[in-house]
């Protein structure tokens, strides 16, 4: 799997641009210590990232509105060659991820793939001054002033994007939902027929939690459409399926929930 190289962004510079982006994922509005922050997904692969502008009584009319924080591209088209399958772009879910530090940390999937991404900014440079040649004049001078120190200069507000982890080869079904649990070390990710539990660290090997499939395909009646975690108990979880039920499940009963809790 390529991993895409980190992405650079500046708000002036996508004002700038005549792309105009075509928004298919509305996730809940996520707040952070720093304001609050909208994920959108694009069907081209490319996450865009709102930030709601400061309340400000000199420009009253602006209050509410939202400006691009961060643009970048999450997903490239891809092909199942042992299925003669074209795998799109476009991004189906994303979550947030609760922030521990400076950085923010979110979850995007397309129908295969999820993708753990971190979002940090930038306003200062490092200046290496080192470079001197060494004369008998400069061993009398301090070493401040003999070496030169690193100095951080200011610069325009750069965001970037690097992706962290790649998550795929665990689902056969398009992923239609992902949600990250209360410990935050989990999350699960959700196909029409499968529930498949991660490790945020682990990229290489899930567990499936719910299975619908039935042996005899011709007796399919039920497709999953969706799947949550408990905001609080890390070991409850509930699904949606097309016949408009919600069952809840415990993962401390089973080790597969394919029956709900009663």
């Amino acid at each position: 799997m390529k991993i895409p190289t980190p992405v650079k962004s500046t708000a002036a510079s996508f004002a700038t641009t005549t792309m105009q982006p075509k928004l298919t994922s509305y996730p809940r509005l996520s707040s952070t210590t720093r304001g609050s922050y909208w994920p959108q997904g694009t069907r081209g692969g490319r996450v865009v990232v709102f930030q709601r502008e400061q309340e400000s009584k000199n420009q009253p009319h602006r209050r509410g509105e939202y400006n691009v924080y961060s643009t970048f591209q999450s997903h490239e088209p891809e092909f199942d060659y042992l299925k003669s399958l074209e795998i799109e772009e476009k991004i189906n879910k994303i979550r947030w991820l609760p922030q521990q530090n400076a950085a923010y940390f979110l979850l995007s999937t397309n129908d295969k793939t999820v993708k753990l991404w971190k979002i940090t900014e930038r306003d200062r440079d490092r200046r290496d001054t080192t470079s001197r040649m060494m004369t008998a004049e400069s061993e009398t001078q301090p070493p401040s002033q003999r070496y030169g120190v690193p100095v951080l200069q200011p610069m325009d507000l750069m965001v970037e994007a690097v992706p962290r982890r790649v998550f795929s080869n665990a689902h056969t079904y398009h992923i239609n939902s992902i949600s990250v649990n209360s410990d935050y070390e989990t999350y699960m990710s959700t196909d029409d027929l499968r529930i498949n539990l991660w490790n945020l660290e682990i990229t290489n090997r899930s567990f499936n939690i719910v299975d619908i499939k039935p042996a005899n395909m011709e007796e399919l009646t039920e497709v999953i459409t969706a799947a949550e975690f408990h905001p609080n108990h890390c070991n409850t979880f509930v699904y949606s399926s097309s016949k408009g039920s919600i069952r809840l499940c415990d993962m401390r009963a089973s080790a597969l929930c394919d029956n709900h809790s009663k």
